[in-house]
């Protein structure tokens, strides 16, 4: 698991708190804890002080060992979310990509301000049907997923109806480099391109492009990620998908958003600069 998000440190050591509370109140030492449950000496010690998170079972145990079985179903939700801050790909696309990509339904349609950053694809509330499925079809193929592609497809256009709905803005960064760089060859992104050209006479849409810069100074690029509202943070690194709350993180990736948004280009300026890149290709 990542350790730059205090988000998941602060869950995990919440847990960690609660589980403490409880064999205290149950006037056990640690050791006799574990000699009860059958444990390792250190196992009790490690997961008091975070530095081991525990298993479902191990909470079922430590709960029976202390007579607080009436706690158990709080604490196993709190070891979900605590997990669910930090979820590897293949974990979120066990089921496919069609699930994962409704799972994420909820958080859009209650979100009224999106604002994301991306350094090399196009955010996915602006994308192309067929640059989507490129784009699908890439991950399906170097994740070695089942093909649920269009399935998953399907479920991305129906999330973009959002956009469309009273009420919501998206403010959405992107670097020169991803209208360069695309998916599904030059056809598909000569479309995904003119949807670009369309999407910046949008009132509801804010498009801005980082041009390519020898200096970017202290705001280099930086990971893919989307802020929902002022109370949710989620990036996406090559090896998963994380889950930012904690209300000091979440200040941080808008403050570098703030930045970028000051560095980009917008309206007839990005048009001027698709239609140079149409032009040369």
């Amino acid at each position: 698991m990542p350790a730059s998000s205090s988000s998941a440190q602060q869950a995990r050591h919440a847990l960690a708190d609660r589980l403490r509370e409880l064999r205290r109140d149950a006037g056990l030492t640690a050791i006799e804890l574990a000699e009860r449950a059958g444990w390792e000496r250190t196992k009790v010690s490690k997961i008091e002080h975070a530095a081991r998170p525990p298993s479902a079972e191990a909470i079922r145990t430590w709960c029976r060992m202390c007579g607080a079985e009436d706690e158990i179903p709080d604490l196993l939700a709190s070891l979900r979310a605590a997990e669910g801050m930090w979820i590897e790909w293949r974990r979120m696309e066990r089921s496919g990509l069609r699930v994962a990509q409704e799972t994420r339904l909820p958080l859009y349609e209650r979100t009224r301000q999106f604002r994301a950053y991306s350094c090399w694809r196009i955010p996915g509330l602006i994308q192309t049907e067929d640059y989507t499925r490129a784009v699908l079809r890439a991950y399906q193929q170097r994740r070695g997923l089942r093909d649920d592609v269009e399935a998953a497809v399907a479920a991305r256009m129906r999330r973009q109806a959002i956009l469309r709905r009273g009420g919501r803005t998206a403010a959405l960064l992107i670097e020169e480099s991803v209208l360069r760089n695309g998916f599904g060859g030059e056809g598909i992104m000569r479309a995904q391109l003119a949807h670009l050209a369309e999407i910046t006479r949008w009132p509801a849409v804010s498009l801005g492009v980082i041009t390519a810069s020898a200096d970017r100074g202290v705001a280099g690029s930086a990971e893919d990620f989307w802020i929902f509202d002022n109370e949710q943070v989620n990036v996406e690194l090559i090896s998963g998908y994380l889950t930012i709350t904690q209300p000091g993180e979440v200040a941080m990736y808008a403050q570098i958003f703030a930045r970028f948004s000051e560095m980009a280009v917008y309206g007839q300026h990005v048009r001027d600069l698709i239609c140079s890149l149409l032009s040369a290709s």
